[in-house]
């Protein structure tokens, strides 16, 4: 009887430490996603290598492990007070995007890497809208942008994080300087109004003149035919005059040739006589008159004396 109850003892002393070793092995299971890592710390000391993804085994009790997340994430900066260089403020607000590159830095560098983040992103924000003017923050935001990311991921980079993008969200200038913009747009607006309808009265001038040339040039160019024509016209008619002209002198002077000597002096003198003044006491008369009409008297019979005439018949 005393040898049974000592086997029972020990079978249920063996069953206890079998539970006991089954509890504390699966006590130190430990899944990992695929996007998580595990950084151990053994005794104090951190292992060199991360674990996961996967099932994996940590000593209870003597391993600690802490998770990492490796996906991209991303965290506010608050809206905060800057100064630009030209001493105008504006309350500026951004989102960090960021990832774990190193998990082991991430957890042995910094005890918070979030919030020494945000510190870290408020002052370098502080720090790049004071070398810069109102309007290029304003105008100019990619550019704060870059330079911030830059910036932050020097810092980050030691801590095994890497800053992806930076985004500012929100910039408010002051009241005054929001009315001066406000004021400044309508007054661009205004203007390219102003310059799309004076565009609109230039090309419009433009094509009137164009239209108003080409009608002068056409005009121009129907009147200079006109006065061709119109050259043609008396050139042809002159010429055809020409032509009459030197066909009657042929006639006159083929009538010339037939008529006498004594006829041709007549009828110069009949000229005479029609261009002669009337009224005039004077007459000249040129030597060919005077030839003319010698002719004529050789042609006439003298008169003789009647009483000759009969002394002569008796």
């Amino acid at each position: 009887m005393p040898l049974q109850v000592d086997v029972t003892s020990i079978i249920a002393a063996l069953i206890v430490i079998v539970l006991f070793v089954l509890i504390i092995l699966i006590s130190g299971l430990r899944v990992l996603r695929e996007y998580e890592r595990g950084v151990i710390f053994r005794l104090g000391k951190v292992l060199p290598k991360e674990k996961g993804p996967g099932i994996i085994f940590i000593i209870p009790f003597i391993d600690r492990m802490v998770k990492v997340d490796l996906r991209e994430d991303y965290f506010d900066v608050p809206h905060q007070r800057c100064i630009t260089k030209d001493n105008a403020p504006v309350d500026i607000d951004a989102i960090i995007y960021h990832k774990v590159i190193s998990p082991i830095d991430s957890v042995i560098k910094v005890a918070n890497w979030r919030l020494a983040a945000v510190g870290i992103a408020q002052t370098t924000l502080r720090s790049v809208v004071g070398d810069i003017n109102l309007d290029q923050v304003l105008a100019e935001r990619e550019k704060i942008n870059t330079v911030l990311q830059e910036k932050l991921d020097e810092v980050t980079a030691r801590w095994g994080v890497k800053v992806t993008g930076v985004e500012i969200r929100e910039i408010l200038p002051p009241t005054s300087v929001l009315d001066a913009m406000i004021r400044q747009m309508e007054a661009e607006r205004i203007r390219r109004a102003i310059v799309t309808e004076a565009n609109g009265k230039r090309e419009s001038a433009i094509l009137i003149a164009e239209g108003e040339k080409q009608a002068m040039i056409t005009k121009a160019e129907a009147k200079r035919r006109a006065l061709s024509i119109r050259a043609e016209g008396s050139k042809q008619a002159m010429i055809l005059r020409a032509e009459g002209y030197a066909q009657a002198l042929e006639r006159i002077v083929s009538v010339a040739k037939t008529v006498d000597e004594k006829t041709m002096a007549l009828q110069y003198i009949e000229t005479l006589n029609k261009i002669g003044d009337k009224n005039a006491r004077k007459y000249v008369i040129p030597s060919e008159a005077l030839e003319a009409l010698k002719q004529i008297g050789r042609g006439i019979p003298r008169a003789t004396n009647p009483g000759k005439q009969e002394d002569s018949a008796k």
